[in-house]
């Protein structure tokens, strides 16, 4: 319709503040209609939620009819204080479990989403706004991170979502919220990453010059590109848990689900969180057990992989765990496609394994605009980074950090908080001219929730695989490549130390960025 207007949904933070209800102390996500301007830019005048609650559509005659219906029929799912609505923007929780319905809806219709918030960008930003503390309030040295996302997701609680042990109030709060002072944020997409002329064009049409960029833009799940992923029974009997979305629609099925065969599927390497779908498998096993219909449901977990873990040793000493469970292996499975009506789950040699709920993890890229520049990106879009200083091999004043990189440590929120102190030295080097510290060496730690509230511990790095010991000294108190309960309440606590401590980007007293041989069971040398 070209003689109407487009319309656009801001995501805003509520602040707590006097006008918010007694007890109120936490942001609030907040959602409210834009409209195009004059100067291309989305603006807040001539339109606000009020109008979609007349049903005869005042105000909206110059608006798309098929923009307009959309927002009507979302107004309406929205459970709110007031009969009618206000001009104000309404908190994204009066949509309930419906929101994801709802934005996907608008997105389908070309309903822009003004304003998710990575990890490894806030840790950078918030170590270098305290190293060049002085400089910034100097003015002789800018730090700036462009987001186009306001809120940021704690992504390792989205495995709890589906088992009804977190909701997403829990795993949600405000971007701007984590920045350190001093940190200039814009929030917007990216555009254009322009190395040769050092600028970023941004989607909201600034250009910003940089000395030194980093690219801290994670991954971004593909599942458009696995034959028959995404269509009939998709978001009804396929789900992933990586998105907030898929979570919480995820939570729903799980709750109704009765009897049958559960699958749970990664698509390809490498991933986010790559211990996670197997963390699925042996909470969907207790689940069910809690539920009294363990007997009633069979669980496969099937993985490209020739081993049920990505790495080796844990393959060989912790595979009972799946046999205990009663979980079935598919190794070396290739995804091919998946036919939802069927319910079968199809690889490339034509295994096919049967479904009644299937769990997909999709194949994960890069950013679209790493994958635009020659050179940059790997074939999936992740920066081409030397795995020791983390610098870029494209160009010298570009560094990567975190899921972004190609390099073969785990893409993991541990390995962000160690990369993020080795960076960050490096970064004072780039900008002093002096040689980089090759420093980095692959350290990961991961705790493996297996169900029943305990958890396994894994500390490893490029060199050393997981090894048997003790974490993080050597008397403890974390027992490594071991079952117990003392992990699964480390587990859950890193969600404190994550908001409180690794955003903000302090140093974790006893476990420093190079992996500590201390506590650990090395094999004895072979014999000559």
């Amino acid at each position: 319709a070209p003689d109407t207007e487009r319309l656009a949904l801001e995501i805003t933070i509520d602040q707590p503040g006097p006008s918010r209800p007694s007890g109120a102390t936490s942001p609030r996500p907040m959602v409210r209609p834009l409209r195009l301007g004059r100067n291309g830019r989305w603006v807040r005048s001539g339109v606000t939620w009020r109008e979609f609650g007349f049903s005869a559509g005042y105000g909206l005659r110059d608006i798309r009819p098929d923009h307009a219906a959309t927002l009507k029929s979302m107004l309406a799912a929205a459970r709110l204080e007031r009969y009618y609505p206000d001009s104000q923007p309404i908190a994204l929780a009066a949509f309930g479990p419906d929101l994801w319905h709802h934005l996907r809806q608008a997105a389908r219709v070309g309903i822009e989403l003004v304003g998710a918030g990575g990890t490894a960008g806030t840790v950078m930003a918030n170590r270098l706004a305290r190293r060049y503390d002085t400089e910034i309030r100097e003015a002789t040295l800018a730090i700036t991170i462009v987001d186009q996302d306001p809120v940021h997701i704690y992504q390792p609680g989205l495995l709890f979502i589906p088992f009804g042990e977190y909701t997403a109030d829990d795993v949600v709060k405000g971007r701007q919220a984590q920045l350190a002072k001093g940190v200039r944020y814009i929030q917007s997409a990216v555009e254009e990453l322009d190395p040769a002329h050092d600028i970023v064009r941004l989607a909201d049409g600034q250009s910003l010059r940089y000395t030194l960029c980093i690219l801290a833009t994670g991954t971004r799940l593909a599942p458009e590109e696995t034959e028959g992923l995404t269509g009939p029974g998709w978001q009804e009997k396929v789900f992933d848990f990586y998105t907030l979305d898929g979570a919480t629609k995820l939570a729903e099925a799980l709750a109704r689900f009765e009897r049958g065969r559960v699958v749970i599927n990664v698509v390809e390497m490498p991933i986010k969180c790559p211990v996670a779908p197997l963390e699925f498998a042996f909470l969907a096993d207790a689940y069910f057990e809690k539920r009294g219909i363990r007997d009633q449901v069979s669980i496969t977990y099937a993985t490209p992989l020739d081993g049920a873990f990505t790495k080796p040793a844990c393959s060989k000493s912790l595979t009972h765990l799946l046999t205990e469970k009663g979980i079935a292996l598919e190794t070396e499975f290739n995804t091919g496609r998946v036919d939802g009506e069927a319910g079968a789950l199809v690889s490339w040699d034509e295994r096919t394994v049967p479904f009644d709920l299937l769990v997909t993890i999709p194949l994960h890229r890069g950013a679209a605009f790493i994958e635009a520049v020659p050179g940059l990106g790997n074939d999936l879009g992740f920066v081409r980074t030397d795995p020791h200083t983390l610098q870029s091999k494209l160009k010298e004043n570009l560094f990567a950090i975190g899921d972004a990189t190609d390099v073969p440590a785990s893409k993991a929120g541990s390995v962000v908080h160690f990369e993020a102190e080795i960076l960050e030295e490096n970064v004072r080097r780039f900008l002093a001219g002096e040689p980089l510290d090759p420093a980095f060496d692959g350290h990961a730690n991961c705790f493996i929730e297996t169900g029943h509230e305990k958890a396994l511990l894994i500390d490893f790095n490029y060199e050393v695989e997981p090894l048997p010991g003790n974490f993080p000294f050597a008397w403890g108190p974390m027992p490594l490549l071991k079952e117990s309960r003392l992990n699964h309440l480390g587990k859950l606590a890193f969600r404190h130390v994550y908001w409180n401590a690794l955003l903000p980007g302090y140093d974790f007293p006893g476990i420093p960025a190079r992996m500590k041989r201390t506590g650990k069971q090395f094999p004895a040398p072979a014999a000559v």
